[in-house]
This record gives structure tokens, sequence and C-alpha cells, in this order.
């Protein structure tokens, strides 16, 4: 009887033991894929951006504190993407690439207008407290808030101008004038800070990534 409580007892700690070790196994490799997926949204972002073009027909870049938008080459044409943190989850919205002016124009329209559930709209991380977008200007030679800079001060006010005349219902053209009323140079950097939250996925504290933009 000895005999079976001591063999009890140690096939009981044995298990205790292989159950920790796969417990930690887990939790080692849901981390691994957390990191994968935060790589992978940064390495999106970034290609966004190197891709960055100023088509001179609707705004190239703007951020309005919660979403960023710009307009990418592709192949085929021009495409509008949306970063937009909502419910504190951030999301990458693309558009159709354009080859024409009025599509580009009708597909930035619709970046200011897009719903929780909407097409080509894709979860990219959850967990985001918060974001911030600063650009840097060789001209000026400093980082400034995205939404209120010194190159970039009179598109964000086209840009928010803009979206007021898109969620009031104002006319197309209306809408795009506002937009149009005033040009501003790319960035040639811009740094992108991400505060994480409970729900992460074990993500905490804050993110933050800058990245040099050549304009050809």
């Amino acid at each position: 009887m000895v005999a079976l409580v001591i063999l009890a007892t140690m096939a009981g700690m044995a298990w205790q033991g292989v159950d920790m070790i796969v417990r930690s196994r887990a939790a080692a490799s849901d981390r691994v894929e957390r990191l994968l997926r935060l790589q992978s949204v940064l390495a999106q972002w970034e290609v966004d951006l190197r891709e960055i073009a100023d088509t001179q027909n609707v705004p190239g870049f703007g951020f309005d504190g919660a979403t960023l938008r710009l307009t990418r080459r592709r192949d085929a044409g021009v495409q509008v993407v949306a970063w937009t943190l909502r419910d504190r989850t951030l999301t990458r919205w693309a558009g159709p690439v354009a080859v024409s002016g009025d599509a580009l124009q009708e597909a930035w329209m619709h970046s200011h207008q897009l719903l929780p559930v909407e097409a080509n709209q894709l979860t990219m991380l959850a967990g985001v407290d918060s974001w911030q977008v600063y650009v840097y200007s060789k001209r000026s030679g400093s980082w400034s808030n995205g939404q209120s800079t010194g190159d970039l001060k009179s598109d964000d006010g086209a840009a928010a101008a803009a979206a007021a005349a898109a969620a009031s219902g104002a006319s197309s053209g209306a809408v795009l004038s506002a937009a149009a009323s005033t040009r501003a140079a790319l960035p040639d950097g811009v740094r992108l800070t991400l505060q994480f939250g409970p729900g992460s996925g074990g993500i905490n504290g804050a993110l933050v990534r800058d990245l040099q933009l050549v304009h050809p």
C-alpha cells in the first residue's frame, strides 16, 4: 500500500510537470504567432508607404486622428488605402485599382464613408488603445503631428473639410473641391506610434516605427 501511494504521488507530480510544459509551449507558440502577425502588419504598413504617390487628383497622404489615407502606386494604376482605428481594432481598407481620375476620386470619397463591415477591409490588430502618426519634413528638419504639420497643414485641413462635406451629404464636386483647394507636399518620413492594452494578445506598451520615404 505504501508503495502504491508513493507511485501515485510520483505519477501525479509527473503529470503536473508534463501539463506545465504543455501549457508553456502553447503560450510560447501563441506569443510567436502574435509577434509574426505584428511583423506582417508592420510590413504591410511599410509597403503601403513606400509606394505612396501624389496624383495631384486627390490628397496623396492625410491623417485625421482616426484614419490614415494615402494613394498607392500599383502596376495597373493607383489605389486608395485607408488605415483606421475603430473600437480598439486597427483595420486596413484597400480600394479598387483606379485607372482614371474619376475612379480615383470615387474611391477617395468612399474612404471617408467606410462601414465597420466593409468589402476589402481587413482586421489587422486588436487591442490597440490609441495610435498617432507623425511626419518628417526635410524642409523644416523636424517631426510634426500628422494632424497639424507645416508641410501638411493645408492638406489636412482640406481633407477635414472634404470629410465634413461628405458627411453632410454635399455633392461630389463640393467634396473634391474642398480636398483640392490646397496642395501639400508628401512627407519625407512617417512615424507610427501604437499603444497596446488589454486584449492585444500579450503585446503591451507602446510600439514606435519610423520609415523614411523616397519620392520618385
